[in-house]
């Protein structure tokens, strides 16, 4: 990661109440929740089995959507 992305995930991070006590970034992005960019800014889908276990989970017609800035910020900056 750059040091550019690094900065800017670091301050989402400390902007962030993570029930999960940011298990994403810990692990060096090799524990993440499934999500995909489906080229919304602000949202991610979320594909978990059970996503109203996830605090940043929110239902939208069949779908539901991640909410999560740190999950966010992976999916579009880190882990394309």
């Amino acid at each position: 990661m750059n040091s550019n992305n690094k900065k800017k995930l670091e301050k989402i991070l400390r902007e962030t109440d993570c029930p999960k006590d940011f298990i994403c970034y810990k692990s060096g992005f090799k524990t993440l929740c499934k999500a995909e960019d489906i080229g919304l800014e602000s949202f991610l889908i979320c594909l978990e089995e059970n996503p109203l276990d996830c605090t940043f989970s929110m239902p939208f017609g069949d779908a539901y959507f991640c909410k999560c800035p740190s999950r966010i910020f992976i999916a579009k900056n880190i882990r394309k």
